[in-house]
């Protein structure tokens, strides 16, 4: 009989992650061109929880286009299109044998229908990467990460239009090809099944220009899945080593109270948060969802063509891993578990078993090998005036989620990475707050970006690094 592993892999990637959107800054430099993130709103004057930005019409785009009042802190962020060498150093100090970031689409292709590619966007990735490998740093590339050109968006109706298909695959192609020698690990869509509450920031669709916004994000991620099906046998004919993935947020909800109605509800929500990694791991349309687009009334336009494109499937499974839910048989999906205690100003609740559970259902459905592309939890917090920070809170988080990783693993999981969100302060996804704080690392920005910018190193980076050290082994 086999003795279960209780140790991490000894090539396992300890890494961090980041988005292009969330820390370049730059928004307008070099010719790159206006993507969705760079509309994001800061909404200070609405409570945390309330800050979201989520649909989005075409009348608001316009209007936020127009609005010299409004604040956009991800076209600024913490300005890592120039302190990128200096911020790699600091990241390259943890230990750390693995960065997960995004290349901007608008950088490369500013308009998304360009003809040709932007070439001064590709020398900055080109210099970004180089950096990472002078330090023996192995880059995990997510290549859509809220970072659609706007014009698709607003001339296209995003991944509503098939033609988006084709200019998502060039782009891949781009890429594929300039980094064939540099990057092994890909990520082609970030939480691609996190439609219900990202339609615009991922699929580009402006509310107010299809007649039925259910139906066009489901024939959207319809659209979009046959893109990364084309991209994945772009990629592997370029080069067939290429690890490609696929992302989903991990959106599982535990039953509300243990009766069957409830149970029920779970596991049809749960049905459509693997969708997307039924699709790509398969290679085929998973039988529940023609129950689903039936019962919704849902017209999804699917070709011979398209079925033959899915069938290119993806090397491992990522997640990223927050918080658990529940739902019950009224259909009612609550955001926070009722069972589990808030632990930051957003109404997030740690759950670390949570973790377990989440690799746990991944890898009974699909024994692929698994990736935590992004794992962490936001705080507000101030550097003391010494320039220390004593973030033990955030070492108790990341302590009970690595300790729940290792037992992922005695259970069998293939777990080959882990990325805590956010390594070094940045712009938050969802609020575009700079004070929701992730990071190791402290940059002196506020959420209207006034300070010095300057970085300071926390109590958890010094933690992080000798967990790094010990492969996972030392967790005090």
């Amino acid at each position: 009989m086999n003795k279960c592993n209780d140790q991490f892999p000894n090539n396992f990637l300890w890494g961090g992650a980041v988005a292009a959107n969330q820390i370049e800054g730059a928004y307008n430099e070099d010719g790159k061109g206006l993507c969705i993130a760079d509309i994001n709103e800061f909404k200070g004057n609405l409570p945390p929880e309330k800050r979201e930005n989520k649909e989005m019409s075409l009348k608001e785009v316009n209007e936020l286009l127009n609005n010299t009042h409004a604040i956009f802190p991800k076209r600024y962020s913490i300005d890592f299109y120039h302190t990128y060498k200096e911020d790699i150093k600091l990241l390259a100090g943890l230990n750390i044998n693995s960065f997960r970031t995004s290349i901007n689409w608008a950088r490369i292709f500013p308009n998304g229908d360009d003809s040709e590619p932007n070439e001064e966007g590709l020398k900055f990735y080109d210099c970004l990467i180089d950096e990472l490998l002078k330090y023996n740093i192995e880059p995990l590339i997510t290549i859509s990460h809220y970072e659609m050109p706007l014009n698709i968006a607003t001339k296209y109706n995003g991944w509503y239009n098939r033609k988006t298909i084709e200019m998502f695959t060039k782009y891949c192609k781009v890429l594929f090809e300039r980094y064939k020698d540099k990057v092994k690990y890909w990520i082609l869509v970030n939480q691609i099944n996190l439609i219900h509450i990202e339609s615009f920031n991922h699929l580009g669709i402006p509310s107010d220009c299809v007649e039925n916004l259910l139906e066009a994000k489901y024939q959207g991620l319809h659209n979009e899945l046959v893109a990364c099906g084309q991209a994945i046998k772009i990629g592997k004919s370029i080069r067939s080593d290429f690890q490609i993935g696929v992302m989903s947020s991990y959106g599982i909800p535990y039953a509300e109270t243990g009766s069957s109605e409830d149970n029920l509800a779970a596991l049809k929500y749960s049905q459509l948060e693997y969708y997307v990694s039924d699709v790509a791991v398969n290679g085929t349309i998973p039988y529940y969802m023609y129950r689903f687009y039936e019962d919704n009334h849902l017209n999804i336009d699917i070709t011979e063509q398209d079925l033959s494109d899915i069938k290119n499937t993806v090397d491992f499974v990522s997640i990223s891993y927050y918080y658990t839910s529940n739902i019950n048989s009224k259909n009612k999906n609550r955001f926070h578990n009722c069972h589990i205690k808030t632990t930051n100003e957003w109404g997030w609740g740690m759950d670390p078993i949570g973790l377990r559970v989440a690799l746990n259902q991944y890898y009974d459905r699909y024994h692929l090998p698994m990736i935590i592309a992004e794992n962490g939890m936001g705080f507000y917090e101030h550097i003391n005036v010494d320039g220390t920070l004593h973030d033990d809170y955030r070492i108790n988080y990341f302590r009970e989620h690595i300790m729940q990783l290792k037992e992922a693993i005695k259970d069998g999981v293939e777990l080959i990475g882990y990325y805590p969100w956010g390594p070094i302060d940045i712009v938050s996804c969802s609020s575009s707050e700079m004070e929701k704080r992730y990071g190791f690392i402290y940059v002196d920005l506020d959420n209207e970006l006034k300070g010095s910018g300057k970085r300071y190193i926390k109590d958890s980076y010094h933690w992080y690094k000798k967990v790094i050290e010990s492969n996972g082994e030392i967790l005090d």
